[in-house]
């Protein structure tokens, strides 16, 4: 996942250019690393993910750092690559856990301008696949470590580095060193560098900084109804299409209760100034009383703000009947849904069943959902993700946000590491293009994100 909120955009700027210095120590290792990473067509199915893992851990020997301390963790066609930078212990703290992943979504060659597996530099941007979801993250924070190293750093903890291998899919080694490994990356905190960012306005200033502290469990239930069927020429007033159809109708004219944290009265306290207008007015008075009717509707009427009013749901996915001469004997449809930390899978499948009111129809839930609440809002991290920011864009708000997609945190989380995800890359909002055609990043968002993960990583464990 990249960028879990894009809505703050085309507004004035309120912080100063960052100016690319060519001179950043280790810039063309990054660079490398990310052009080598972008040839590995790191998709599921293609059995690269290993061959990149095998690619870091030769880097990080040559840096130097112990094979003992290089865990290369394979599952099935995927790996997992584990690696701890030792400290002297002088903070008695827990290890600070980093994280990205290193597959990406598939992209056909065909369908590109450019080759998506090769990187290409064109026009102030690089082009390829993955490069920001996420072999941008991998190779900023391989870099980093790299850095450090070369520097004689001695962090007074532990950095724990952890890059899963199936994000984009079943994210099932995320979960395997959450549970399996959890001595390998048990930390007081994780820093994952995949979503959140720096938001550019369509004149390329910077405007926010969005630190992504939740994510919403995402959840998907089937709703079947069945029918003994027949003749179509024989009608009848028990249909299965027609019973599914009414529950869907019900769903959709159902809203769930406004919820609210301090993660997202935060969200919206900062961001208001920036969106201004009815929609910012709204935003304040949510942060100042979530029980403002007027606010809620405000904010639910938008899309893109819906979300962090509490949980939602939707039907995604229709299947009925079985040929076009007989009534329906079955009709199902999935209903996805982004639920509020804290709420929970079983309490959010009551509440459909009690909208529909229907007990003859079958529910259940899809896969196995992983449920996480939200992180607290650490000063000691936002203060070091806030001076970063600031050295690059001055004054900028740094904004916690809650994030409706899903990303590796979710797992930490749900392990007992509070994780906050963000990355040193700032873009327009159209410019992202992440898991879509032309994938790009600014190229000045590579020094700045060498940059900025130095401060964060020299501050929280110096």
């Amino acid at each position: 996942m990249r960028f879990s909120c894009r809505v703050i955009s085309g507004l004035a700027a309120l912080g100063l250019a960052f100016s690319a210095n060519a001179d950043v120590p280790y810039q063309e290792t990054a660079h490398e690393i990310l052009r080598d990473s972008i040839a590995m067509r790191t998709v599921e199915g293609y059995g690269q993910v290993p061959t990149f893992a095998r690619y870091l851990e030769a880097r990080f020997l040559d840096a130097g750092f112990d094979a003992d301390d290089i865990h290369l963790l394979p599952l099935g066609e995927t790996m997992a690559l584990v690696v701890r930078y030792r400290g002297d212990g002088s903070s008695g703290k827990k290890p600070i856990l980093l994280s990205a992943h290193m597959d990406v979504v598939d992209a056909k060659p065909e369908d590109w301008v450019r080759d998506p597996y090769t990187l290409t530099e064109e026009d102030g941007f690089y082009f390829g696949r993955g490069v920001s979801d996420n072999k941008f993250g991998v190779a900023v924070l391989t870099t980093t470590f790299l850095r450090l190293k070369a520097e004689g750093f001695m962090p007074s903890r532990d950095l724990v580095l952890a890059f899963s291998g199936d994000e984009e899919t079943s994210m099932a080694t995320t979960q395997m060193l959450a549970k399996q490994y959890r001595t390998l990356i048990d930390a007081e905190f994780a820093l994952v560098a995949d979503g959140g960012g720096g938001l550019l306005d369509e004149q390329g200033k910077a405007v926010s900084f969005m630190v992504d502290s939740a994510e919403k469990t995402y959840a998907s239930f089937t709703v079947t109804a069945r029918n003994q069927g027949g003749h179509s020429s024989l009608p009848r007033k028990d249909n299965a299409i027609y019973d599914l159809a009414r529950a869907l109708i019900k769903i959709d004219a159902f809203e769930f209760p406004v919820m609210h944290s301090e993660l997202t009265r935060s969200y919206f306290a900062k961001s208001a100034p920036l969106i201004g207008g009815d929609i910012g007015a709204a935003m304040a008075a949510f942060a100042k009383n979530p029980d403002n009717k007027q606010a809620v509707a405000t904010l639910r009427a938008q899309p893109e703000y819906v979300g962090s009013t509490g949980t939602t749901c939707v039907a995604t996915l229709l299947d009925g009947g079985h040929a076009e001469n007989a009534l329906p004997q079955s009709a199902t449809a999935t209903v996805n849904c982004r639920i509020f930390p804290g709420v929970g899978v079983e309490k959010t499948l009551h509440t459909l069943k009690s909208v529909v009111a229907n007990d003859a129809l079958e529910w259940a839930v899809l896969d196995d959902p992983t449920e996480s609440d939200a992180s607290p809002l650490r000063e000691d991290v936002f203060r070091a993700v806030e001076n970063a920011v600031h050295a690059r864009y001055e004054g900028i708000p740094v904004i916690p946000h809650m994030a409706s997609g899903a990303s590796d945190s979710l797992h930490f989380r749900a392990a007992g590491i509070p994780s906050y995800t963000l990355t040193g890359i700032f873009m327009k909002a159209s410019d992202e293009f992440a898991h879509g055609l032309n994938e790009r990043v600014p190229t000045e968002s590579l020094p700045g994100a060498l940059t900025m993960w130095h401060h964060i990583l020299t501050d929280l464990a110096k």
